[in-house]
């Protein structure tokens, strides 16, 4: 038997199916899950932490956005690495046990130094989290349900933040902001449990890790190649649009239409959920679809929904009742989630074997650092301009800023395509 038949037989020994493969999509379901419950509690528990600690809203916003994001994207690289390297598994405990104990220690905080430095341990943990499960997909899943199981994975997000926010404002109500992150760290301790029964450990692949390449040979490698410098650029593009759609949606709909924080979570909240799972799992159907016939046009769906969301995001933030508005702004949510399993799926496309964790970590950096950061601000600074001008509805104008964005990725996933299409001739 010759090495590349050995290599290809050993490869296929660590595949998962039935029950196995199951039990593994629902243990990195869990991790994401609780991830993002960890992530999102800060935002609905931010006005009690903010009248215990006597912080400012600028001290919220440093503590729940510049603080958590930037250590999260640049702490994704070194771990990525370490998870293509064949430690995926043992990462991943690490991260879950760092975000959930830091998590925990969260509500033990005297002040805002203490606070941020418990955000930064989430973020430090959090970080390594999904270019693990990532790097686990690639090495457990055949290729032939490779974006299923990126997209079980990816629902994570919404329900997580449904979870999140739900149980979080209870918490905050019942038994406190302190208690809540008390509560969200056990949960996550308790979730290595499942890491250690269902997520077996690696095997012969581990002896066939790559060669230590740097940083940036690696990064030169991936961006050598059109289809990933295209991919990026769609990533960071994805951030823009997005972060300011989920952030100031729900302002600009209690100052717009008179909406109650609770009226808004019921009716655009629970509509972000529902169209996060089926916008994922939809997706992550139809990238396997259209990628076992050969990946031709493999961006083009979702690139032919997010121009459609342009338009109708535009249109939902002139509407004159609130039901009209939040029904245009359907195919935005729909379409942040429907594009998550194309744009992982085809990070792992383009990057080949053994570099899937570092190709989403990378593409995780751009949507991290730039739409994390700049797009929120631009839009604050929009709005408050407009309204230092005597606009009536400053956030309005300011969000013109997401169906801009969303157009603008629209036509870069055709431009996406087209690479692959060249690559994978």
């Amino acid at each position: 038997m010759n090495k590349k038949s050995e290599i290809s037989l050993q490869k296929n020994s660590q595949m998962q199916y039935g029950w196995q493969r199951t039990a593994l999509l629902i243990t990195l379901l869990l991790v994401s899950i609780v991830s993002q419950i960890d992530r999102v509690l800060p935002f609905i528990l931010a006005e009690s932490i903010k009248a215990d600690l006597n912080l400012s809203d600028t001290q919220i916003g440093l503590i729940t956005g510049v603080a958590f994001t930037l250590c999260y994207s640049l702490a994704a690289l070194p771990l990525a690495r370490f998870s293509d390297g064949g430690w995926a598994r043992r990462v991943l405990l690490f991260c879950i046990i760092v975000w959930s104990v830091m998590t925990g220690l969260g509500g033990l905080a005297i002040g805002f130094l203490t606070l941020t430095l418990s955000r930064i341990g989430v973020a430090l943990g959090e970080a390594g989290g999904t270019p693990a499960a990532h790097a686990i997909i690639a090495q457990r899943i055949p290729e032939n349900f490779r974006g299923r199981a990126i997209a079980i994975f990816s629902m994570g997000i919404p329900l997580g933040s449904m979870i999140g926010f739900g149980l979080g404002g209870w918490a905050s109500d019942a038994i406190g902001w302190r208690n809540a992150l008390f509560g969200a760290g056990i949960m996550g301790i308790v979730l290595v449990v499942g890491i250690l029964f269902f997520i077996p450990k690696q095997g012969v692949l581990k002896q066939e890790t790559q060669h230590r390449e740097s940083y940036i040979k690696m990064g030169r490698e991936l961006f050598s190649k059109p289809a990933f410098g295209w991919l990026f650029r769609a990533a960071i593009l994805m951030g823009l649009s997005s972060a300011p759609f989920y952030i100031f949606t729900s302002p600009f709909l209690i100052r717009t239409f008179g909406l109650s924080a609770g009226e808004v979570g019921l009716s655009f909240g629970l509509l972000q959920g529902v169209m996060g799972i089926v916008g994922t799992l939809f997706g992550g159907k139809m990238f396997d679809k259209i990628a076992n016939k050969g990946s031709k046009g493999l961006m083009n769906p979702p690139a032919t929904i997010f121009i459609v969301a342009s338009i109708t995001t535009t249109m939902a933030l002139f509407m004159p009742n609130s039901w009209m508005s939040i029904a245009l702004l359907v195919p935005g949510m729909f379409s942040f989630a429907f594009m998550m399993p194309f744009a992982f799926g085809a990070g792992h496309l383009v990057a080949g074997p053994k570099k899937q964790a570092f190709s989403i970590s990378v593409l995780m950096l751009g949507p991290g650092l730039i739409g994390g950061t700049l797009s929120p601000f631009l839009v604050g600074f929009i709005s408050d301009y407009a309204t230092t001008g005597h606009y009536e509805n400053g956030l309005q104008i300011g969000l013109l800023l997401v169906p801009f964005f969303s157009l603008l990725l629209g036509c870069t996933g055709f431009i996406v395509s087209k690479k692959i299409n060249d690559l994978v001739k």
